[in-house]
Parts: structure tokens; sequence; C-alpha cells
């Protein structure tokens, strides 16, 4: 029945990262990890769902921002140990720092800089 997850090469805690790309622009917006029922679920329910590694659950992405991310394809690659998940990202903020993704920083003169907007304040995003 669920064949397609068994082919996948989860790592020893049963975890998987999970690349989300934006659909329209080719951006990568965030990695995360996805556990088989995060990944289930999003193959389901065409929304993605990653495993928090901090707070040992399920998320559901935009569950409390609203910025969920609407699946249009899942990828799997060719050693079988990366998702790609190809998205629509709802609000177009991807990140919790309030960035449109989570590579906002740039490694110019040996220094991270920041080279992205924080497009909306996660103090107003976040309720926690």
């Amino acid at each position: 029945m669920n064949d397609w997850l068994d082919q996948i090469h989860w790592n020893a805690d049963g975890l998987v990262p999970a690349i989300a790309q934006d659909h329209s622009s080719g951006k990568v917006l965030m990695v995360a990890w996805m556990n088989k029922e995060a990944l289930q679920l999003t193959a389901e329910h065409k929304h993605a769902v990653y495993w928090s590694r901090s707070r040992n659950k399920l998320w559901h992405k935009g569950e409390e921002s609203g910025y969920q991310q609407k699946i249009i394809d899942i990828r799997l690659d060719c050693d079988e140990d990366v998702i790609l998940l190809s998205v629509e990202q709802k609000g177009g903020i991807a990140c919790h720092t309030g960035r449109e993704h989570c590579f906002y920083r740039s490694l110019i003169d040996g220094e991270w800089q920041t080279n992205e907007p924080v497009l909306k304040d996660p103090k107003n995003i976040y309720s926690k």
C-alpha cells in the first residue's frame, strides 16, 4: 500500500531531509525534515507537513502563521535520501524570521551578511 515510502532511505532517526522549492521561481525556500507520517500526510493532503526535531512532533507548515505550502510535485533524488517539494508558498513567507525564504545570508569576505529583507515581523506572525 505504501511501498513508495519504503523505497526511501530514511536516516537512523527515521527522517529524510526535504527541500521546499518555489514552483514558479525555482527559489529554494527552506529545508526541513520529514518522517514517514509527515511525507504520507503531505502526499495525501497536498500541503507540506514536516517533522519538528526541536518540538519532537509533526509540524503542519503554516499551522500558526497561515503561510502554508501547497504541494505541486514531490520528487525523490537519485540516492533516494532527499525529498524535493515543489510548492506554492501561501503569503510569500516561508521563513520563521518573516522572510521569503530561509537562505537570507551570504558569505561575503569571511562573514555572514544578511541580504534579504524581513517582510513581516515574526512577532506579528506567531502567537506563541
